[in-house]
């Protein structure tokens, strides 16, 4: 049977301690992904709703998923009125 014991000779320990920052993403490296428009419009939704202090329901899921799928344009009239209620 085979043992582990802790010992103060760890990598992370021996770290340079100080602010050391990663290096910026190589935009060559990135993932291809494209987020479905309807998918945007839904957090951005709950986003603004939350912001505007009205927590959705669990209840709400189903009128939330009806809204994303309306256009941009309905989508800038909820925000305005909803930026309007903060």
């Amino acid at each position: 049977m085979q043992t582990f014991t802790a010992t103060a000779d760890r990598a992370w320990d021996r770290a340079p301690v100080g602010d050391s920052l990663l290096p910026p993403p190589n935009p060559a490296e990135r993932i291809a992904c494209r987020v479905d428009p309807r998918d945007l419009r839904r957090l951005d939704l709950y986003a603004v709703l939350t912001a505007a202090g009205i927590a959705p329901r669990p209840g709400d899921r189903e009128a939330i998923e009806a809204l994303s799928a309306l256009s941009d344009s309905v989508h800038e009239a909820l925000h305005r009125w909803l930026n309007s209620v903060i």
